[in-house]
């Protein structure tokens, strides 16, 4: 007799992944989940007391090829953090709050601990950033995945009155961009970065590299910073014309997507710090400006806009929060894009 698990499928596995999720998911639930795990569709009651015109902002992301990291490492429980990070900075951008999160966890041969790991990053990272985990797949799909390897992707929904959507409209010339720093590559760049460090360098995953201070591995596995914590009391008071989160693309490729037509970026060299990671990526691979600041954050990991008469306070109100904050450069008239001076 041929079972499902002779075709690579165990349910038995999937039970025990599924037992582990439940149990973490759960404590990220507040009084607007009205479902448990299990269930073929969450429920969840919003409370939008206190707006006048709520509007749902929804996105969805993976980590990317930051999980051949985690494969080569073992270690599990940061992208599922990174992943949450990531997906509440994209909605942070439109001046939403997360509501609620789900994932998608797909993988060749289910294993519990494996998935449960990545669930742990996942709820640790819910909890922080009051994001209810209500729900998701584990998906066993032998033959599409190596043994050991999997896929992660989240979907994330928020809300933010109409009349505070953050989108960019208000830029004009003379405005002032602020960047927040990263703490390292977050979750982009990481397919140039591996080739760098493991093919051109021929680090392993424990090397300890000097120049950073902590091994490759731990470079590389380093967290997504959200900025939630340090934005949020800023969402409703105007002063925040636009963010950018920047991810790929860099800060060439982010900065345009929240300008207005006529609109440019001038970005002032040497204005903030940039992290010992990309001055190292930078001269293993001989990169240039160009291509460095499209492919990595370069140590900028949220941007915002805001007008010249607000920037002190606003810049006062991040650091108030314990966040660091840069004034990088000024909005200008021209085509939109981004210039180095």
């Amino acid at each position: 007799m041929i079972t499902y698990r002779d075709a690579g499928v165990d349910i038995a596995a999937a039970d025990e992944a599924k037992r582990r999720i439940g149990a973490r998911a759960r404590a990220t639930f507040n009084a607007q989940v009205l479902s448990d795990i299990g269930g073929f569709g969450a429920l969840f009651r919003p409370d939008f007391r206190g707006a006048d015109d709520p509007v749902l902002v929804a996105s969805a992301d993976g980590v990317g090829t930051k999980l051949r990291v985690a494969f080569l490492t073992g270690i599990h429980d940061t992208v599922g953090y990174d992943l949450v990070a990531h997906c509440v900075n994209d909605i942070l951008a439109q001046g939403a709050r997360p509501l609620f999160f789900l994932d998608y966890i797909a993988t060749g041969r289910l294993a519990p601990s494996i998935v449960a790991a990545v669930v742990d990053g996942l709820a640790r990272a819910c909890q922080a950033f009051n994001c209810p985990l209500i729900g998701g797949e584990t998906a066993e799909m032998p033959g599409f995945y190596a043994d050991g390897e999997y896929d992660v992707a989240g979907f994330i929904v928020g809300w933010a009155d109409r009349a505070r959507i953050i989108d960019g409209k208000r830029i004009v010339a003379g405005d002032v961009v602020l960047g927040l720093p990263s703490v390292g590559l977050h979750t982009n760049g990481y397919s140039l970065a591996r080739k760098l460090f493991f093919e051109t360098a021929r680090y392993e995953t424990d090397t300890l590299v000097e120049a950073l201070g902590c091994t490759a591995a731990e470079e590389l596995l380093k967290p997504h910073q959200c900025y939630l914590p340090t934005l949020d009391a800023l969402l409703d008071g105007g002063q925040l014309k636009g963010l950018a989160h920047i991810t790929g693309g860099g800060l060439l490729g982010n900065l345009p997507r929240i300008l207005p037509e006529g609109c440019a970026v001038t970005l002032q060299r040497g204005s903030w710090p940039v992290l010992p990671v990309f001055t190292h990526l930078v001269e293993l691979g001989r990169l240039s400006e160009e291509e460095s600041h499209r492919t990595f954050n370069m140590g900028i990991g949220m941007a915002a806009v805001v007008a010249e008469a607000d920037a002190d306070a606003v810049c006062n109100a991040i650091r108030a929060q314990g966040g660091a904050v840069f004034t990088i450069g000024r909005v200008v008239a021209g085509a939109r894009a981004v210039q180095l001076a």
